[in-house]
């Protein structure tokens, strides 16, 4: 009996309308969309956890709609003008109201759990090996996030009929999250303007842009705690037939709101915390990278190994003696920190992110010679002197006998400049004698260290002289 008038509330309602909205919509920003989503090792198909949090990024966007779209189906007995005759019958308030609650959140969750899966699989059918169940609890909260939501707009619209409520409750909760997810872009984790416990109200998270990172376990408790009194407010609401029965629906919001902000972290850097199992280290002798990014090793390797016998042939005892993955979280467009006896690898950098056979030796010979101290990555930029002063340090140690740019020259007037540059600088090294060379090289890589100014322009003035 129960499962027939299910399906009836889900033939002839709204319902199955908002879990089609979460899955299509999310899927059509990540499918058609070519968004930072789709790059680097944080990517929405990269790992499981990057995964569930750019799912969880765009609750900011959802979970508003989901709440107005909750308040129009609870408005449906006051449309009708049924109200009055439907608390007449012998059906408990709590059941009646059961039946489009548990249609709304089987559709939520069923829509929300299709787009896991998808993005599940894609992550399956990548290149990493790396598997872990991390991403979880941050899938299972955003569900809960959406059925909370749902029916907390049917309770309050139950309460409060009015054309008005839904309009209203969506304005007010996308301010809300809005705000909450207003973000300082000087950390080296994601945080929000207003105090971190009251930032994590908000379901939605920041767009990952580190694949270490995820939410730690008090996040998880925390929101759950908030937003299962969100769901017994609005259940509250919805089923509630006196003016008492309304004023006491708020207590499980409140209790809830109240056990939250006592377990919510009280810092950023409590709430996004570093994956120690997807961080720890796995080496093939003296080349090491993390668990998360263990599928490149067979490649990196070898290569890493050909690049240590190139940079000690041109550095001799000044050269690194091993290659390892940059691990170190900084904030977007902060200097990274180098080392002279390791060559640190970012998969982020674009030279680096595709790089196979000779191409990855080359780049990896170049992060030897002149590493730079900024990224250079879809999410931070990244100039073009950089990659030429690399391409000549490389040319130079590989004897190409002509400028090999290790990527594209680019064909705006800035890089055409930049690459003019290069081939002067190029041709007034290459003039001189070996030793020459080796000390303008030399020097050129003690400025990359110190993080000196315009190395291209150093090089060349350097060896016109």
């Amino acid at each position: 009996m129960i499962g027939r008038v299910l399906r009836i509330e889900l033939k002839r309602s709204i319902a199955p309308w908002p879990g089609v909205v979460v899955l299509g919509g999310s899927l059509a920003i990540f499918c058609l969309i070519d968004g930072f989503w789709w790059r680097g090792t944080a990517g929405w198909t990269a790992q499981g956890t990057s995964m569930a949090l750019w799912t969880r990024s765009w609750l900011a966007f959802w979970w508003p709609l989901v709440v107005g779209t909750g308040a129009v189906y609870g408005l449906r007995e006051s449309r009708s003008r049924m109200a009055e005759l439907l608390t007449t019958t012998p059906m408990p308030s709590w059941r009646r109201a059961a039946l489009p609650a548990g249609a709304m959140a089987l559709t939520l969750a069923s829509g929300f759990g299709l787009l896991v899966v998808v993005g599940g699989v894609q992550v399956a059918l990548g290149p990493t090996t790396y598997t872990t169940l991390g991403w979880l609890p941050i899938s299972l909260v955003a569900a809960l996030a959406l059925v909370a939501g749902a029916v907390f707009g049917m309770g309050v619209a139950r309460a409060l009929p009015s054309v008005l409520t839904p309009p209203a409750l969506v304005v007010f909760f996308l301010m809300l999250t809005g705000l909450l997810l207003r973000q300082n872009s000087d950390g080296a984790v994601p945080s929000g303007m207003a105090p971190n416990p009251l930032t994590q109200l908000s379901p939605a998270t920041a767009q990952p842009r580190e694949m270490l990172l995820t939410l730690s376990g008090s996040v998880h408790l925390g929101q759950t705690l908030w937003l299962l009194g969100l769901l017994a407010t609005g259940f509250a609401l919805l089923s509630a037939v006196t003016r008492q029965a309304r004023l006491l629906a708020v207590l499980p919001v409140l209790a809830g709101a109240t056990l939250a902000l006592l377990v919510l972290p009280a810092s950023a850097h409590e709430t996004y915390v570093v994956d120690k199992a997807a961080a720890a280290l796995v080496c093939d002798g003296p080349v090491c990278v993390t668990q998360a990014n263990r599928s490149r090793l067979p490649e990196l390797a070898p290569r890493s190994k050909e690049a240590l016998c190139v940079l000690h042939e041109v550095l001799g005892d000044k050269a690194p003696n091993s290659v390892r993955e940059y691990t170190r979280l900084r904030a977007l467009g902060d200097k990274r920190e180098l080392s002279g006896d390791a060559v640190l690898v970012d998969f982020n950098d674009r030279l680096l992110a595709d790089a196979t056979g000779q191409k990855l030796t080359r780049a990896l010979i170049a992060q030897g010679l002149a590493p730079s101290c900024y990224a250079y990555n879809d999410q931070e930029g990244g100039g073009q002197d950089g990659v030429a002063v690399q391409s000549i340090a490389v040319s130079w140690a590989l004897h190409d006998g002509r400028l090999q740019p290790l990527g594209e020259r680019g064909s705006d007037g800035y890089s055409r400049k930049i690459w003019a540059d290069a081939d002067v600088a190029w041709q007034r090294l290459t003039t001189r004698s070996p030793a020459e060379q080796r000390s303008q090289i030399a020097k050129v890589r003690a400025g990359s260290y110190s993080c000196a100014g315009d190395q291209l322009s150093a090089l060349a003035g350097e060896a016109s002289r």
